[in-house]
C-alpha cells in the first residue's frame, strides 16, 4: 500500500519515473489505437474505424450542447484527444500494480495529482489563449469585470478553483479505486476464506472501476468545452 515513488534527479530537477513510464505507455496505446483505426478507411467503416467514428461522433455532441459548432469544431481533436487520453490512464492501473523493490512503478497516471493538475492547469491555459485569440484581449477582460467590476477578485479565485477542482476530481476518483483494489488484493493473499471473500468484491470493484474511469473521461472532457464556451462564445 505504502509504495514508495521512483524519483530521479537531473539538473536539479526531480522526476518521478513511474509517471514517466506510464505516461508515455498511455500516449503509445492511444497512438496505435489512432493508427490502427485510420489505416485502412473505408467508406462503411468497420472495426477500430467504427469505433473511432463512434468516438468523433460522441466528442462532437459534447462540443455543441456547449457552443455552437463553427466556433466549437476547432476544439474538436482535443476533446477527441483527452477523452481517449484519460480513458486509457484510468484503465492502467485496475489489471495489476507493479512494485519492485518496494517502488510503484506501473499505476495509473491519473492516480498521481501532479499528473491530473498538469492537465487540468493546460486546459484552463488554453481556454484563456482561445478566450484572447478569437474575442481579443478587450472583449476576454470585459469577462472579468462583468456584470460589476467588484467581482474581479472573484473571477480570479474562480479560475484558480476551476483547476483545481478539475484536476483533483479525476486524481480522487482514480486513486481511491487504486487503493480500493489493492486492499481487496491484499484480502485475496491472506488464505483460502479471505480469498473466497473477496474474489466477488474484487471482480464487482473492477467492473465499477471501469464505469468510474469512462466517467471521470468524459466529465473532464465535458469541462474542458464548458470551460471553452465561456471564454471563447459571445453569450456566456
Amino acid at each position: 500500500m505504502h509504495h514508495e515513488a521512483p524519483l530521479y534527479t537531473l539538473f536539479g530537477l526531480t522526476f518521478n519515473l513511474a509517471n514517466v513510464l506510464m505516461i508515455t505507455v498511455t500516449s503509445v496505446i492511444v497512438f496505435v489505437i489512432a493508427v490502427l483505426a485510420t489505416r485502412n478507411l473505408a467508406m462503411k467503416p468497420t472495426g477500430m474505424q467504427n469505433f473511432l467514428e463512434w468516438v468523433m461522433d460522441f466528442v462532437k455532441g459534447i462540443i455543441k450542447s456547449n457552443m455552437d459548432w463553427k466556433t466549437g469544431g476547432r476544439f474538436h481533436m482535443l476533446g477527441m484527444t483527452l477523452i481517449m487520453y484519460i480513458f486509457v490512464a484510468n484503465m492502467l492501473g485496475l489489471p495489476f500494480s507493479v512494485v519492485i523493490d518496494n517502488k510503484l512503478w506501473w499505476k495509473s497516471p491519473t492516480a498521481d495529482p501532479v499528473v491530473t493538475l498538469t492537465l487540468a492547469t493546460m486546459v484552463v491555459a488554453l481556454s484563456h489563449y482561445y478566450g484572447i485569440k478569437l474575442n481579443g484581449f478587450k472583449e476576454y477582460a470585459k469577462g472579468f469585470v462583468s456584470p460589476m467590476p467588484i467581482l474581479f477578485p472573484l473571477k480570479i479565485i474562480e479560475e484558480f478553483a476551476n483547476t483545481l477542482t478539475l484536476g483533483l476530481r479525476l486524481y480522487g476518483n482514480i486513486f481511491a479505486g487504486e487503493i480500493l483494489l489493492a486492499l481487496l488484493a491484499g484480502s485475496l493473499a491472506t488464505g483460502v476464506g479471505g480469498t473466497i471473500a473477496a474474489i466477488i468484491p474484487t471482480i464487482a470493484w473492477q467492473g465499477f472501476s471501469i464505469f468510474v474511469g469512462a466517467i471521470q473521461a468524459f466529465i473532464f472532457t465535458m469541462l474542458t468545452m464548458v470551460y471553452m464556451a465561456h471564454k471563447v462564445s459571445h453569450d456566456h
